[in-house]
């Protein structure tokens, strides 16, 4: 049995009339499904496009109310928390997540820290216990395999990379990645697209090929 998990970013469509503006990040998201699905039945598919349909940022009363005790909480503060319960169960129960996001700024979306924010919650996907010294969060969940596609104006922000010290979107995502229950991370990035050269041209083959192989891999796993 496999669920997956299919979170994407990008403001822009899959498809467009001018398909210089298609979603790189999502359609390589859509070629690694695709593959997968192939070669293993994916028993739940839940799909989320938080840059087209952005989650609500949280508040002052949506923070009071996560602080508010169960046994406490008014009708008002279960309504508040209702989109952030849904969207936690989702990830609860994901074998498989899959987040395409574009880099914007060097940073990940506004519309996908606001998801992050309403996911990343105490009692829910963490702990808090002052006896750990230091490093008082532990997260609850685990076991997930977390697959990460970037798409990239620019180039050089991997480990090591000439532009690594710019890079806010993956090392982001790992360090969140605790939160969603990830035990294992795999990357794909497409880069140089500014550019609009031949490097951007065989950077996007690579990550559509390691998109393929990539799900042939994790479909074995799966099954």
């Amino acid at each position: 049995m496999t669920t997956l998990l299919h979170i994407d970013a990008s403001v822009r469509a899959v498809k467009n009339d001018n398909p210089a503006h298609d979603s790189i990040s999502k359609n390589i998201a859509k070629r690694f499904i695709d593959s997968f699905a192939q070669h293993q039945a994916i028993d739940e598919y839940i799909y989320r496009d938080v840059g087209v349909n952005p989650p609500p940022f949280i508040t002052q009363d949506w923070i009071g109310a996560v602080f508010t005790p169960d046994d406490k909480k008014t009708t008002e503060q279960k309504q508040i928390l209702a989109l952030s319960d849904l969207l936690i169960a989702e990830i609860a129960g994901a074998d498989i997540i899959v987040i395409s996001s574009p880099m914007y700024n060097y940073g990940m979306p506004a519309q996908l820290k606001a998801w992050f924010d309403l996911i990343v919650r105490i009692n829910k996907t963490f702990d808090f216990d002052l006896a750990r010294g230091d490093f008082p969060l532990q997260p609850l969940l685990g076991g997930k395999t977390l697959i990460v596609i970037t798409s990239s104006g620019e180039f050089g922000f991997e480990q090591g990379g000439i532009r690594e010290h710019m890079s806010h979107l993956v090392p982001h995502l790992r360090t969140l990645s605790k939160y969603l229950g990830v035990s294992t991370i795999h990357e794909i990035a497409s880069e140089y697209q500014e550019f609009a050269d031949t490097r951007h041209q065989q950077s996007l083959e690579n990550a559509y090929s390691r998109a393929k192989e990539l799900a042939l891999h994790l479909s074995y796993v799966a099954a």
